[in-house]
C-alpha cells in the first residue's frame, strides 16, 4: 500500500495511506478540526459547514455501514477531505447502497486513513485547529504546501454553499423564508414539517425577503467566519424586529451581531453529537449536536440575554430578545446526526409565530 501524510503548518507530520480521490500533484490542503461523533459520518461529511476543513474523526472505525443518498446533508460534501484511522470497505448495513471509499471517490474527497487520531486529536486540542497539508506527494511538497494553507478566518465560503435559485418545500398555513447560508437537508425537512418554507439564497436582500410577506424568517448554519459576512448581518439588522426570526449555528452567530454582539474563534471548535448543554430559564440539560469554530463573545451582547450555555467550557449556546421577537441557538436542533433532544426549539419557532412570545422569557 502507498504512504501518504499529513504535514501541518506547524511542521507536525502523521503518516498513513491515502484514500477516496487522489487529486493531480498529490495535494490537498485545509483547515484539520476533529469530530467526536460515533456514527453519521455521511451527514457529517455533507454538512456544508466544513467548507474549507478536513474532518479528523476520533472515532477509530469509519465507514462501517457504508452509505445512502438518503443519508446527504447535501447535494455534495464541502469539506477539503477526510481522516481517519480505519477505513472500512465492507458496508454492512441493509440500507447501504455503496461504501464510504467509493463515496469519497465520486465526489472527489481526498482522504488518508491509518493515521494515529488520538495523537492528531490531542494536538489539535493542544494548538487549535490549524491549516495543513495531506496527501500523496512528497514531505517536502507537502511542507510547502502546508506553510501556504489558510483557515477559515476572513474567509466567506457561504457564497459558494449556498443555493443559486430560490425553491420551496412544505405546507402549512405559515409562511417561513429560510436564509439558506449553507442549509442541511435535515433543518429544511424540520421547517417543511411544520410550515411552507421558501428558501432563498444567502445574498437575499431585506427588500426581496419582506416582499415574500413572510410570517417568519430563519437562518440556517453555514461555514466559515462570520466577522466575514458583514453584507449578511446589514440585511438581518434591517429585518430585526419587523419579522420573528430563529437561527441556528452560523445564523446564530450572525442574528447575535445583527443584536449588537460580536463572535470570536474558539482554540478547537465545538464538532460532535454530545455536548451538554443547559438551558437557563428551565435548567433542562441537552445533549447536543454541534459544529463550529465561531462563537459569540461574552459580553458582547446589546439588545439580547443568554438563553443556553455549554456546560463543558461556558461558550454561549442560545440568545433571545423578547421585544425584537428572536431567538437562535449555536448548536444543531434538526441533529443529523445526534439526538433529539433540541427539537423542541422548532415548535418554540412555531408559538413565536403564533403568540408572539418566546417561551422561557
Amino acid at each position: 500500500m502507498s504512504t501518504a501524510h499529513i504535514v501541518l503548518s506547524d511542521g507536525t507530520v502523521f503518516a498513513g495511506s491515502p484514500a477516496g480521490f487522489v487529486p493531480d500533484g498529490g495535494v490537498s490542503t485545509g483547515e484539520f478540526v476533529f469530530n467526536t461523533a460515533l456514527s453519521g459520518y455521511q451527514e457529517v461529511i455533507t454538512d456544508p459547514s466544513y467548507a474549507g476543513q478536513v474532518i479528523a474523526f476520533t472515532y477509530p472505525h469509519i465507514g462501517n455501514y457504508g452509505v445512502t443518498a438518503a443519508d446527504d446533508e447535501a447535494t455534495r460534501p464541502w469539506c477539503r477531505g477526510v481522516v481517519v484511522r480505519e477505513l472500512t470497505q465492507r458496508a454492512s448495513n441493509w440500507r447501504a447502497d455503496g461504501n464510504l471509499n467509493a463515496f469519497l471517490e465520486q465526489h472527489e474527497i481526498p482522504a488518508i486513513t491509518g493515521v494515529d487520531t488520538r495523537r492528531l486529536t490531542r494536538h489539535l486540542r493542544d494548538h487549535g485547529a490549524v491549516p495543513g497539508a495531506f496527501g500523496t506527494a512528497s514531505l517536502d511538497v507537502l511542507t510547502e504546501a502546508a506553510r501556504e494553507a489558510h483557515g477559515t478566518d476572513g474567509t466567506d465560503f457561504v457564497r459558494d454553499v449556498t443555493t443559486r435559485e430560490a425553491y420551496e418545500r412544505g405546507s402549512g398555513d405559515l409562511h417561513i423564508v429560510a436564509f439558506d447560508y449553507g442549509i442541511k437537508a435535515t433543518m429544511v425537512q424540520q421547517l417543511a414539517q411544520r410550515f411552507r418554507v421558501t428558501v432563498v439564497p444567502a445574498s437575499t436582500s431585506a427588500d426581496d425577503v419582506q416582499s415574500l410577506r413572510p410570517d417568519g424568517v430563519f437562518l440556517s448554519n453555514g461555514p466559515g467566519d462570520p466577522a466575514a459576512l458583514g453584507a449578511h448581518v446589514d440585511v438581518l439588522s434591517t429585518l430585526v424586529g419587523t419579522v420573528p426570526i430563529f437561527g441556528i449555528c452560523l445564523g446564530h452567530q450572525l442574528l447575535a451581531t445583527a443584536l449588537g454582539g460580536s463572535t470570536m474563534k474558539l482554540p478547537f471548535g465545538h464538532h460532535g453529537s454530545n455536548h451538554p448543554v443547559k438551558d437557563l430559564a428551565t435548567g433542562t440539560i441537552e445533549i447536543t449536536a454541534q459544529n463550529h469554530n465561531y462563537a459569540v463573545a461574552p459580553d458582547s451582547l446589546g439588545r439580547a440575554v443568554v438563553t443556553h450555555v455549554n456546560l463543558n467550557d461556558g461558550v454561549i449556546e442560545g440568545v433571545a430578545s423578547a421585544s425584537d421577537r428572536c431567538f437562535s441557538v449555536q448548536y444543531h436542533p434538526e441533529a443529523g446526526p445526534g439526538p433529539h433532544d433540541a427539537r423542541y426549539l422548532f415548535d418554540r419557532f412555531t408559538t413565536l409565530l403564533r403568540e408572539g412570545r418566546i417561551e422561557g422569557l
